[in-house]
């Protein structure tokens, strides 16, 4: 689809804020061994971005990834050569004295403009969406009592955790023994994620989250199988606890479909539009279905979705 709206991104602003010294190095390919031998001992890998008053270090990252958060963008909304989810980089960088953790983004984008050549603009496009709606009859979903608080992320960590920094803010990652993975969000709310090999599904728990914060988590996950954008379109407010399961079945489904999605049976709130359930040799729940049993539906739509488009960009970084 051609944009609806587009808005160039200059190479320089007024105010251009850049770290003091930065060093950009291709990562080297992961110890599998050993990073297996760390997380059974309860070190969790130290993957992603980190930043802190004096440091910013983004670790083993695709360079897609890194232009996301140079544009406080999500990694969905990059577009650009297939190269750039591919390669990842090694960067650690110091901050300048009086900067913060807001002022990181900017450094980052002044340092991918300077060491990478990169070009890029934004776009406003009409893209198909799976959007998250009430259900005929209403939401049937159990209102929180509790209050998400903030993620400090100078906080003592302990050795199954890690602190990493998104568009949202900090998110503390905590991976238990058995294997699941507890994401704290800040305002948004907690998000454990437990991989059930038995039913062959992803079970995602999430308390004191918003609507908006468990769409924004259904497409982070979708996105890697190639599925679309969850928009909420529900208007509810508030905070909730939402347990659903996603079936690999769904998960392959979504990466066959690449968002082209057959005509699919009418769902319980009479529309036209659900989107299909997949078969699921597993026996765990479809994610529709785990979602119709909220009093909520997925149905595609389209609607406007801001890109960020790469104009240009170099395989490799000018030297250190």
């Amino acid at each position: 689809m051609r944009s609806i709206q587009a808005q160039v991104l200059a190479p320089n602003s007024p105010k251009k804020l850049s770290f003091d010294v930065a060093t950009i190095k291709p990562s080297p390919p992961l110890d599998r061994q050993k990073l297996a031998a760390d997380v059974k001992a309860g070190k969790m890998p130290r993957f992603g971005p980190h930043v802190s008053a004096s440091r910013a270090e983004y670790i083993y990252m695709p360079l897609a990834h890194l232009i996301a958060l140079a544009y406080n963008m999500r990694n969905y909304q990059v577009t650009g050569p297939d190269w750039i989810s591919s390669e990842r980089f090694d960067i650690a960088a110091t901050m300048p004295e009086g900067a913060s953790r807001d002022d990181a983004p900017a450094m980052l984008r002044a340092l991918l403009q300077d060491r990478f050549k990169l070009a890029a603009h934004k776009e406003t496009q009409e893209h198909k969406v799976l959007a998250i709606l009430t259900a005929k009859g209403g939401a049937k979903l159990k209102a929180s009592t509790a209050q998400a608080q903030p993620v400090d992320p100078d906080a003592p960590l302990e050795p199954n955790q890690t602190v990493m920094d998104g568009p949202d803010g900090p998110v503390r990652i905590t991976r238990k023994s058995d294997g699941s993975m507890i994401f704290e969000l800040g305002r948004r709310g907690t998000v454990t994620q437990t991989i059930d090999a038995q039913n062959q599904a992803v079970r995602l728990e999430s308390s004191m989250v918003t609507i908006s914060g468990f769409a924004e988590t259904l497409s982070t996950i979708l996105a890697q199988m190639g599925g679309q954008q969850v928009v909420d379109m529900t208007g509810l407010k508030g905070n909730y606890e939402i347990a659903i399961e996603i079936s690999f079945a769904d998960l392959m489904t979504m990466a066959r479909l690449q968002g082209d999605m057959a005509p699919p049976p009418p769902g319980p709130a009479g529309g036209s539009n659900a989107a299909p359930v997949a078969s699921d040799p597993g026996g765990a729940p479809s994610l529709y279905q785990s979602i119709r049993q909220l009093g909520l539906e997925l149905e595609e739509r389209k609607a406007p979705v801001e890109q960020l488009v790469v104009d240009h960009v170099e395989k490799m970084p000018t030297e250190n």
